[in-house]
């Protein structure tokens, strides 16, 4: 099935075709009979980590929640090799991007849940219910106004790769360690093909973390970022930082993360009737309102909030460059490979 990042009617029409949802609802649950422990992996900002257990103790008094945060390359590692030892440390995923969903579903090692709401969801979800989208996260680009004038750069994706003014003056994150930046990557390479790897390669675009890449665009070391919107939405709120967001005029690229509930027979705690209490609430109105405070949009219809100094998510879905999740899975390594062929690739 060839699955791509669409509103939830066209989701629907694509999605829903296939094999009946095998997963069964759970009743209402009452937060106070949530117990026993959730171990989530999650490639999430640390201190936003930090507001949502603050926050899951006060909904789920009796639930012991534990994150372990890495990045997409850390966390795929850490999992591949429990994975090989037959059981995982955690009981829930938080992921960067579905391609990786669709890979842990073919694994086997996912519990079903059939949400009663996922009507009210406008991005892809799995039509038996082995993961759902509960955030997400756009690649956009970004500029220093005190140091560049914005007449003088790329406002769309291809121009970042193509105008030759910016050799030497670009960064963008590894798509080698960032699901995000994979994602991208994939996106941008359907869209204008493998002569956008080339154009990168040929602009020296450095590749670094996008924290890295923040602060040469505050020094003047870069003028310009590909980098994810909520990177720079949160300086602009806690810092008061000048840095700006360009929204390309060819699309940014929504990217949405998925929550995933590990197999109780895989799983840490072997607990999936907390953790699908924990998906009801992440995709709640309220638990999506958590996600936006993060600087990242939310996945329903009906919750219309969006981030500090962003754009409203419709705006967003409408100019936006589309990714084949199934590609980013079956093709990922040749991706890569690719990647690699034309881009300087610092190694770990």
């Amino acid at each position: 099935m060839n699955i791509r990042m669409m509103t939830a009617a066209a989701a629907a029409a694509v999605l829903m075709t296939g094999a009946g949802a095998a997963a069964v609802s759970a009743e209402a649950v009452n937060p106070e009979d949530v117990t026993g422990k959730i171990v989530i992996y999650t490639s999430m900002y640390e201190d936003i980590i930090d507001e949502m257990q603050t926050e899951l103790e006060d909904v789920f008094p009796n639930l012991d929640v534990e994150f372990f945060q890495g990045g997409s390359g850390t966390l795929q590692s850490k999992i591949a090799a429990e994975m090989d030892a037959g059981k995982l440390g955690c009981d829930v995923l938080m992921v960067a991007e579905p391609s990786y969903s669709l890979e842990l579903k073919d694994a086997g090692v996912l519990h079903p849940y059939d949400y009663a709401e996922k009507d009210k969801l406008v991005f892809d979800y799995d039509p038996e219910g082995y993961w759902y989208p509960v955030r997400v996260c756009n690649m956009v680009l970004a500029y220093n106004p005190e140091l560049t004038d914005k007449s003088e750069i790329p406002v769309t994706m291809k121009d970042f790769a193509s105008d030759t003014a910016m050799k030497g003056a670009l960064s963008m994150s590894n798509p080698l360690t960032s699901g995000t930046a994979y994602s991208s990557i994939v996106g941008l390479l359907d869209l204008y093909g493998e002569d956008y790897f080339k154009d990168l390669g040929a602009q020296n675009v450095a590749i670094e973390s996008g924290s890295v890449a923040l602060t040469k665009l505050e020094t003047g070391e870069c003028k310009e970022i590909m980098v994810l919107e909520e990177s720079v939405l949160k300086k602009r709120e806690e810092e008061g930082s000048a840095l700006e967001v360009i929204y390309p005029e060819d699309g940014s690229i929504p990217v949405p993360s998925t929550f995933m509930i590990v197999d109780d027979s895989y799983s840490a705690n072997a607990n999936s009737k907390a953790a699908e209490a924990l998906e009801d609430y992440f995709l709640s109105p309220d638990g999506q309102k958590l996600i936006i405070k993060g600087w990242m949009y939310g996945v329903r219809s009906d919750v219309e909030e969006y981030p500090y100094d962003g754009r409203p998510l419709s705006e967003i879905l409408a100019n936006a460059i589309p990714v084949d999740w199934e590609k980013c899975y079956k093709e990922r390594e040749d991706i890569r490979r690719m990647f690699q062929e034309y881009v300087t690739v610092p190694e770990a």
